[in-house]
């Protein structure tokens, strides 16, 4: 039988120690379930597929951006950004994936220069980390629905379009993501190799991003970069230089001002409106998926607001 002393002293420390999740910082939360990125490339030009930070030219000026993607291929360091919204229940943890162009090997209207798509992956809370539930991800003018096996959302007003692949890194089951080479449509990874047999596999990592050896490097470290990070990417969200319009980058190759950030991403046939992956992402989850649990939009926090 316990001491009275024993259960007065449990009980201070219930009091006075937070849980472990209360510990666990948004760059944490980022890192532990940031995918491993299976990134296709074209051999004729595998360089215009990296990935790399918006400012890897080391400015924030969009109309320069397919330029310097030649000219600078030594600054194409992996880089995702990422941001962290949340609810009572859930975790909406988003992530973005820059390339400075848009290309295609004969069809300048099926260019444009900057292009980010990504992926908004849903963790249910409980314990330190919560657990994987479902994602969204971002292919041009679409987005698409995944479960991991054993989640208890189903299909809603869109079907569900497949289950998510995990690769372990780090100790960690990650949801594993694919994107397309020249278009970069993103989708999961479905344990397949890459179209033609060449493709970079990103990793994330705590430190600096890495360039990838050429266009079948399977062994790449990306960086984790704060959305909301000061002098960031929401920082300059009203920037002309950046921005053409409200979350559309400025770009003057292939079609003009084609590329979005996460608060003007869109599905052009689906209920929620343009932003709302970012913006309001609890509004996509109820209406995508069914039995998913409280997708409130009252949130603890959400930095996009």
């Amino acid at each position: 039988m316990r001491t009275a002393l024993a259960i007065i002293a449990a009980l201070v420390a219930s009091l006075v120690a937070p849980p472990a999740s209360a510990a666990v910082s948004d760059a944490d939360l980022a890192y532990h379930w940031a995918p491993v990125h299976y990134q296709d490339t074209d051999s004729s030009d595998a360089d215009a597929d990296y990935l790399s930070p918006i400012d890897f030219d080391g400015n924030w000026t969009g109309r320069d951006n397919w330029e310097n993607q030649v000219k600078q291929p030594q600054n194409l360091r992996g880089a995702a950004y990422y941001s962290v919204t949340e609810n009572a229940d859930f975790y909406y943890l988003l992530y973005a994936f820059f390339h400075p162009r848009d290309w295609h090997e004969w069809n300048p209207l099926e260019e444009h220069e900057n292009d980010l798509e990504g992926v908004l992956v849903v963790v249910q809370k409980g314990g330190q980390w919560g657990t994987l539930r479902s994602m969204v991800t971002v292919a041009h003018r679409d987005f698409y629905s995944y479960t991991p096996a054993g989640s208890p959302f189903t299909s809603g007003a869109e079907n569900i379009d497949g289950t998510v692949v995990t690769t372990t890194h780090d100790g960690v089951a990650r949801p594993s993501t694919f994107q397309e080479a020249k278009g970069h449509g993103l989708y999961r990874w479905n344990g397949e190799d890459f179209p033609g047999g060449d493709g970079v596999v990103y990793y994330p990592t705590r430190g600096t991003g890495e360039v990838p050896s050429g266009g079948n490097d399977r062994q790449v470290g990306y960086q984790l970069i704060d959305i909301f990070a000061a002098g960031g990417l929401w920082a300059h969200r009203n920037d002309p230089a950046t921005f053409h319009a409200w979350g559309t980058f400025s770009g003057d190759n292939g079609r003009d001002n084609a590329a979005n950030a996460p608060w003007g991403w869109d599905d052009h046939d689906d209920k929620p409106v343009r932003g709302e992956l970012a913006t309001d992402p609890a509004r996509v989850i109820r209406d995508y998926f069914a039995n998913a649990g409280d997708q409130s939009s009252a949130y603890v926090r959400n930095p996009y607001r």
